[in-house]
């Protein structure tokens, strides 16, 4: 078995050192020299990438750009210089947001060979030397002090009060306590007590171990080719635009065609003129202003979510928000506030729950859910006070915000004393410290030896509640001392446990007069028991809530942490995930097939102790069941199942930058429920996509409509390519733009999340589109007809088409502000002031396209007579009833879009 294959926090640490073929002395200098060769050095190998140059062709690979690029060679064609350049514009800014993105991402690779330590502490032929720590190789030996990255992945052989931060692979915000034991072979990564992984911060104590695993065989460069491998997944909106996309520009191409050929053959057409016509048809077809008003709409979307905290990288994210079905939460600082708190106390006679979360020291002290006056209790006091003395952290208050200094367990005890009355610099002033036995994981207690100005001496002991609890021969009873119980204590704290807290125990000792100095032996036994304090990483209220905003919105959200599976289940209860006691761990998902993993994900939703492999499987699982997943994570743990997640959100200010830029959105606030304000903000994004679509393509459709009509009736061009480019143009900028303005309908978050594979046009959709352009056809070819048969003069009728053709749409804007809901009434005139702007803009341009000279020049235009504005009003008049008459109907079918 090579080094790289074994299960290195099974094996002793001598036989880790022998395996490697190593001592605690360290390698010679030319040993290490000659592995260096054999395993190359120690970093994260780069693998090879696309030049900028074809990352840059490749945003054009696009149906739909490839649809506006035949539109802007067709506008060149026709001369019209001005409308090629805004379309070419599109399509470079479209391709360079693409461009920019796409390196973005890539980013995330290079923040994990980032993270490696630069240099390292090791010992070669028996002297402690600093090397760069890429020259680190199996077999070497590297000592570990406060403050050090860990530059490898090591089997520790010696250890003293060692604590390192692992939450960029584990997640979990507590340092843990690392010694040289063994554990199981299927172990996670956050209970290998012997190990220590590249990466990671030493937060206390030293320690000494042997590499086992350098660079890509590391756990953290595991995770970096795990990155490499998973694929982006293209977002619900670009699958269905490049769908649309192929679909149009197949009808367009076929509709041109078939129009060119009933021309020359049935019409007698000149071939010229026809070749004309068959490209005044694609151009009518073509919407030119859609990719503009996607993007400019997902732009809005972005601006909205950053009001919420939530920053948006990619722009597609948006949208795909929206779609969401299932989201996957790391719990610690994204449901909780990873901010540890006291939330009951056990004294002898009572059972206290403390309100309260976080570090600011407010909150009540409630028994059977009366609050009660905690100062009537002396037992109480006095253990608020030792936990306070026998406490190296320390709260304090920073704009509005309580922020810890020290360990987040003892900052909870510190809390709790202020929440009790206690002021930390008067009871240090009255109770000096004199002597401490600091924290180790050996005995698992800190000790602290205090005196009153009375020259009384006495002792404060708080630790791990069976550590303290074997040393305890009494408790306190209200004043009294009173023997203790052993069995009832460890069921006490066994219970605590179970609803997944922290427990700690907290006794005394008095001392001898005037003692200066604190001994082991002093608390070995004789101790006086105070009580058991259950400390918790609290919900976050506002996520309870938002959890709950989901559900009723149709989006199941799973808990996926590396946390403790007692401890998941509990939070998961207390948020509304899940049921509170089934929970599938990591070990779990190991032993499970990949069928069997895709039925389990659809009736599980907390997970526990995972790792970045279970993470990844479990969101490709999700997904085998056709659910758009958000994935939340702050770690490097979590970069690779936040890449294939369909939206990936990292944590703003907790978050690891490997996560942030694996992901597609930043939330600020590191808050679940700003996920959820962000899947309201993209549900309506998408609505107004929606609408925008629904808005524009009748206008083509009827401009399309228009030409055919008058190919097959052998009729001039009611309208010719130049103005049909102006009337796509205007209204896209100016009325479909104003539609992406359009605020969240009400219920938005109460309906199911919409299929992510569902078409973009459903066929009701298509429906609607069909009679509105066959309406506009009728309206606007009806205009013409009249006023050629008036002999108003082409360029006459022809402007009062075009005109027909806007004010159609100016009424038919009002219809699409709410797809089936009526838009009759006061609702539908306010709420959305782009909208009588957008109107406004293009009451302006359509009298300078009329009347101003310039214009009539370029555009063939010239003034229709008084009564022909009043025949075009009455025409929108009549569009926005009929269209009004048929959403009633609509609804009262039960129809839905």
């Amino acid at each position: 078995m090579t080094e790289t294959e074994q299960a290195w926090h099974t094996l002793e640490a001598d036989a880790a050192l022998s395996a490697l073929e190593s001592q605690p002395e360290g390698l010679s200098a030319s040993e290490a020299e000659q592995r260096l060769t054999r395993h190359g050095p120690n970093r994260i190998t780069t693998a090879a990438r696309r030049s900028a140059l074809s990352r840059l062709l490749a945003q054009f690979h696009n149906v739909l750009i490839y649809v506006l690029l035949a539109a802007a060679a067709v506008t060149a064609l026709l001369g019209h210089w001005v409308d090629t350049g805004v379309i070419v514009g599109v399509v470079i800014i479209n391709a360079i947001i693409g461009f920019l993105q796409e390196g973005k991402a890539e980013q995330a690779l290079d923040a994990i060979r980032n993270m490696l330590s630069p240099r390292a502490t090791v010992r070669r032929g028996g002297q402690s030397t600093t090397v760069d720590a890429t020259a680190l190789v199996p077999g070497d030996v590297v000592l570990l002090a406060p403050g050090d990255k860990v530059p490898a992945d090591l089997r520790l052989f010696k250890a003293r009060d060692l604590q390192i931060d692992e939450s960029v692979l584990t997640g979990e915000s507590v340092a843990v306590e690392k010694t040289t034991e063994t554990v199981a072979g299927d172990a996670a990564l956050g209970d290998r007590r012997g190990m220590a992984y590249s990466g990671t911060l030493v937060t206390y104590g030293q320690a000494s171990g042997v590499v086992v695993a350098t660079g890509d065989t590391t756990e953290i460069g595991r995770i970096s080719a795990m990155l490499e491998e998973v694929q982006t997944l293209q977002t619900p909106l670009l699958r269905q635009v490049a769908n649309f996309g192929r679909v149009l520009s197949a009808v367009i191409l076929a509709v041109a065609g078939l129009a060119f050929a009933f021309g020359i053959l049935v019409r007698d057409y000149a071939l010229t003129e026809m070749f004309l016509a068959a490209v005044s048809l694609a151009v009518a077809a073509i919407p030119e202003g859609l990719p503009a008003i996607m993007t400019i709409t997902l732009a809005i979307g972005v601006q909205a979510m950053a009001r919420r905290n939530a920053i948006v990288r990619k722009l597609p994210a948006v949208e795909t928000l929206g779609s969401v079905s299932v989201i996957g939460s790391d719990k610690t600082g994204t449901l909780t506030r990873n901010e540890m708190t006291v939330q009951q106390v056990l004294t002898a006679e009572r059972a206290y729950h403390v309100t309260g979360a976080g570090y600011e020291p407010r909150g009540a002290f409630r028994l059977d859910g009366e609050e009660v006056d905690p100062a009537a209790d002396d037992t109480l006091m006095e253990l608020g006070r030792a936990g306070l003395l026998c406490n190296d952290a320390s709260v304090f208050e920073i704009d509005g915000q309580w922020r810890l200094a020290g360990d987040p367990t003892e900052g909870a005890l510190v809390t709790l004393a202020g929440k009790l009355g206690l002021d930390g610099a008067r009871e240090e002033e009255a109770r000096p410290r004199d002597d401490v036995i600091p924290f180790d994981s050996a005995h698992k207690l800190m000790a602290t030896l205090h005196h009153d100005h009375a020259g009384h001496a006495f002792i404060f002991v708080k630790g791990a509640p069976e550590a303290v609890l074997e040393r305890c021969s009494h408790v306190r009873v209200d004043g009294d001392e009173k023997p203790l119980n052993h069995t009832e204590w460890t069921e006490r704290m066994e219970t605590l446990g179970r609803e997944g807290q922290r427990v700690l125990a907290v006794a005394f000792a008095p001392a001898a007069d005037h003692r200066h100095d604190l001994r082991f032996e002093d608390i070995e036994g004789g101790l006086t028991l105070l009580g058991l304090v259950g400390i918790i990483d609290p919900p976050r209220e506002e996520a309870i809530r938002a959890v709950a905003e989901c559900r009723r919105a149709g989006i199941r959200v799973k808990m996926i942490t590396g946390d403790h599976a007692i401890t998941a289940a509990a939070i998961g209860g207390q948020m509304g995930i899940g049921d509170g006691e089934r929970v599938l761990t990591g070990a779990d998902v190991d032993r499970m097939d990949d069928a069997t993993l895709d039925d389990e994900v659809d009736r599980v939703d907390v997970f526990a102790r995972t790792s970045p492999e279970h993470k990844l499987r479990l969101v490709r699982a999700i997904q085998a069941r056709d659910q758009v997943v958000a994935m939340t994570g702050d770690g490097v743990n979590d970069a690779p199942a936040l890449k294939q997640a369909d939206v990936g959100v990292a944590m703003g200010r907790n978050g690891t930058e490997v996560a942030k830029e694996a992901a597609e959105m930043v939330l600020a606030d590191d808050n679940f429920a700003s996920i959820a304000a962000a899947v309201r903000e993209g549900r309506t994004v998408y609505d107004n996509l929606k609408k925008a679509i629904l808005f524009i393509l009748p206008t083509n459709g009827g401009q399309a409509l228009i030409l055919l009509a008058a190919i097959a009736l052998g009729y001039t061009l009611p309208i010719t390519p130049v103005q049909i480019l102006w009337v796509n143009m205007v209204t896209a900028v100016t009325l479909a733009l104003a539609l992406a303005f359009e605020p969240s309908e009400p219920g938005v978050m109460e309906r199911p999340p919409r299929n992510a594979r569902e078409p973009l046009l459903s066929g009701f959709l298509i429906w609607r589109i069909t009679m509105v352009s066959a309406l506009m056809l009728a309206a606007a070819g009806g205009v013409f007809v009249w006023q050629q048969a008036m002999e108003a003069g082409i360029e006459v009728a022809r402007t009062a088409a075009v005109n027909a053709l806007v004010v159609l749409e100016i009424f038919y804007l009002f219809n699409a502000r709410f797809i089936t809901t009526g838009s009759v009434g006061h609702h539908g005139l306010t709420g959305n002031r782009a909208i009588w702007i957008a109107v406004g803009a293009l009451v302006i341009l359509q009298g300078l396209f009329t009347w101003a000279p310039p214009l009539q020049l370029l555009f063939g235009t010239a003034p229709p007579a008084p009564t022909v504005w009043l025949a075009i009003l009455a025409a929108g008049v009549a569009l926005f009833v009929i269209v009004e008459a048929e959403k009633a109907l609509q609804r009262h079918r039960g129809r839905q879009s």
